[in-house]
């Protein structure tokens, strides 16, 4: 076989794997500022906490770089500024989306992630926007119609990081393999401590510095933190649940915002399939973020330090335990890289907002305490 057979071949197999992946490949040249020598520019929408720890997982790939920094704070554009030297400052998401920054990193408080993404789309920029999508059902309507709408040549990717671990790839396939036989029934739980507060702000800017605490600005830790638990079991069912109910409170946590501190909701998908869930940020010491999914023939636990599977019901049988290395937000960070660079595109809004949906069910069930569907929290 000839040489440029070879490669033909080669090109028409990778994109067959890009397909079942969920993956379109593209010419690199049909992508601007993806040229395979040279950085992906990155400009960081947003750079409190989260958003200039995940811009330094950019500055760690040698293939992109910080070019641009967008606040509405000075004192963390001269933070971030520090960290990424050289970067031009914005104040003004318009103004920087009208740079030629190949690719913006979203960052903002999730109430405005609809806009900001909507406005990224509306530019042709390559974007990775923090989870969730929104904090109600109408933004994450706005997140999937602007997704549609988007140019095909951009890669859209959304911080629900479990989907580029590697470990959690491996215990997908697994699942999907049907080797463990079809889930019966699922658990999962974000179960941990208190979140930080900042602090020596004027009171005027309040709300906004502590956003993670208002449910209008965050979605409530149901949306903004445990998302994350309900965007794996999605991936790995194929589907979402069509109704749930829940209880939460406030046990502890009553010197700021107006956010629970802990809930227990259950979820039950078309099949009668029941998903079991809790979530606090009350725990002193004791920590367990995971999820299991139990199957017919066995079981598998996912986290981010990696996954468990149980083969046998007999006592004292040992299970096959694989510990990941290494952060998987970086994972997530360098694929996004990759596949701006070179054409690997992804369009992850509408899944996205598809898990964000699932949290706001729930959330919306608890605050209500009434059951709620699918279809009911869509016509919200």
């Amino acid at each position: 076989m000839s040489e440029t057979a070879k490669r033909r071949d080669f090109i028409k197999s990778a994109g067959a794997a890009a397909a079942v992946a969920g993956f379109t490949i593209l010419r690199p040249s049909a992508v601007r500022g993806s040229q395979a020598n040279s950085a992906l520019t990155v400009g960081l929408v947003g750079a409190g906490r989260r958003g200039s720890y995940v811009a330094g997982l950019f500055a760690k790939n040698e293939f992109a770089r910080v070019s641009q920094i967008c606040d509405i704070y000075d004192d963390q554009i001269a933070e971030a500024s520090k960290r990424f030297s050289g970067a031009r400052t914005f104040k003004n998401i318009d103004d920087l989306l009208a740079s030629d920054v190949d690719a913006v990193l979203i960052a903002t408080p999730p109430y405005l992630h609809p806009e900001h993404f909507e406005k990224a789309v509306k530019a042709r920029k390559h974007i990775f926007m923090e989870k969730p999508a929104a904090v109600d059902a109408a933004g994450c309507r706005r997140v999937m119609e602007a997704a549609r709408r988007a140019d095909k040549t951009r890669r859209i990717t959304v911080d629900y990081q479990q989907r580029y671990g590697k470990d959690y790839r491996r215990a997908y396939e697994i699942v999907k393999s049907g080797q463990l036989g079809a889930i019966r029934t699922i658990r999962a739980a974000w179960i941990g401590g208190g979140l930080p507060v900042r602090k020596g702000h004027p009171q005027s800017e309040e709300r906004v510095r502590n956003w993670l605490f208002y449910r209008e600005l965050s979605g409530d830790i149901l949306v903004e933190q445990n998302c994350h638990n309900l965007d794996v079991v999605n991936w790995f069912t194929g589907k979402h649940p069509v109704r749930a109910f829940g209880y939460g409170g406030r046990a502890v946590r009553k010197d700021i915002g107006d956010i629970m501190d802990n809930l227990a909701a259950t979820y039950i998908f078309d099949d009668g399939m029941v998903f079991s869930y809790a979530a606090n940020q009350i725990s002193v010491g004791f920590r367990d973020v995971s999820e299991t999914f139990m199957c017919e023939k066995g079981s598998v636990t996912t986290s981010r330090q990696g996954y468990t599977i149980h083969r046998s019901s007999e006592r004292g049988a040992q299970p096959e335990v694989v510990q990941t290395q290494g952060d998987i937000t970086q994972d997530a960070v360098n694929e996004f890289v990759e596949g701006a660079r070179t054409g690997k595109i992804e369009n992850a809004g509408v899944s996205a907002a598809e898990s964000t949906l699932v949290a706001i069910m729930a959330r919306e069930a608890i605050y209500a305490g009434r059951e709620l569907t699918w279809d009911g929290v869509m016509r919200m």
